[in-house]
């Protein structure tokens, strides 16, 4: 292709020679050009146009690009009423976390009403519903739920992190409560007044007797510290744990102990052996549970049921 330029008819005429790659060249960059000059066209005048309400530039803008933004709202619409309905069911799973809430503080003792008792902030649950019927909520709404659900999500953590508190609480109780036999076998002499085997007056007798051979394991009743393991002149080999809220238990006349003060031992954990140490008529284990130093019915503990755990609870108390 040649183009061919002069400028008069003495002039000298200047020709210009393109081939098929210059000349596509060319008509790729003019089509470019055209593209960018019409986008900045359309960002800088026309939408600038249609923002402030040019009489005649605006309308036909609007015209142009109506679809176009019925689109775009519908889309946001539906996102907007999407995320509602996930609003709502998050509610919904609130609302059943708070009943299974109740449930449990009953179970552990903790009244619902004082769970309820806390100030909280913001909606007090229920399924999400917009202001009319079939109008979906605005973003600002949305957002409002949203924050609204964020914080009774955080109140039902504390909720059941109080709660789970209470049972790992009421677990550890359990587990120091002298409720496992510390000797298999029968009892042979229980707590209360008897004869006394030395002397043949009546006597109170402060725990339970195991007779058993020398040498049979004995295990504590339940988890502590060993708050002493000496020799005693009347219990003998004896050893006594501390298990926390007042509560003592002793195991005396052993013929060996396996123990020492400050050790901390768990329940069933073999402390001592039977033995007839002491002020003892035969191999036996004597048993004793002290609540404040007060002597009680070990059987009562070995027996389980609400009564070892009222005393313990009992003992637990600010003393005045």
């Amino acid at each position: 292709m040649q183009i061919l330029i002069t400028h008069g008819s003495l002039a000298r005429t200047r020709v210009l020679r393109f081939n098929r790659w210059q000349l596509g060249a060319a008509l790729l960059g003019l089509v470019i050009g055209l593209t960018l000059l019409s986008g900045t066209v359309y960002n800088f005048v026309f939408l600038k146009a249609a923002r402030e309400g040019w009489p005649v530039v605006s309308q036909l803008v609007r015209f142009v690009v109506r679809d176009e933004f019925a689109q775009r709202d519908r889309f946001m619409r539906e996102n907007l009423d999407a995320m509602a309905q996930k609003v709502g069911e998050v509610q919904a799973k609130l609302i059943r976390l708070e009943a299974m809430g109740d449930r449990v503080s009953t179970a552990v003792g903790v009244k619902p009403e004082e769970l309820k008792s806390v100030p909280r902030a913001g909606g007090q649950g229920g399924p999400f519903v917009p202001l009319a019927a079939g109008v979906a909520p605005s973003l600002e709404q949305l957002g409002d739920a949203l924050d609204a659900v964020s914080i009774e999500a955080d109140q039902r953590t504390d909720v059941f992190t109080l709660l789970e508190s209470r049972l790992l609480e009421s677990r550890l109780t359990a587990l120091m409560i002298p409720n496992s036999r510390p000797v298999d076998g029968a009892v042979g002499s229980g707590f209360g007044f008897r004869a006394d085997p030395f002397t043949g007056r009546a006597a109170l007798h402060t725990g339970l007797d195991f007779p058993s051979d020398i040498g049979t394991p004995v295990r504590a009743a339940a988890g502590g510290v060993v708050l002493s393991s000496e020799h005693h002149p009347e219990y003998g080999q004896l050893v006594e744990l501390d298990h926390g809220n007042g509560l003592v238990t002793r195991y005396a006349h052993n013929s060996r102990v396996l123990v020492r003060a400050g050790d901390l031992v768990r329940r069933g954990q073999v402390i001592a052996e039977v033995g007839t140490s002491g002020r003892s008529t035969g191999p036996h284990l004597h048993f004793e549970v002290l609540v404040d130093g007060v002597p009680q019915n070990p059987a009562r503990f070995l027996a389980g049921g609400d009564a070892p755990l009222a005393a313990a609870a009992k003992s637990s108390r600010p003393r005045r």
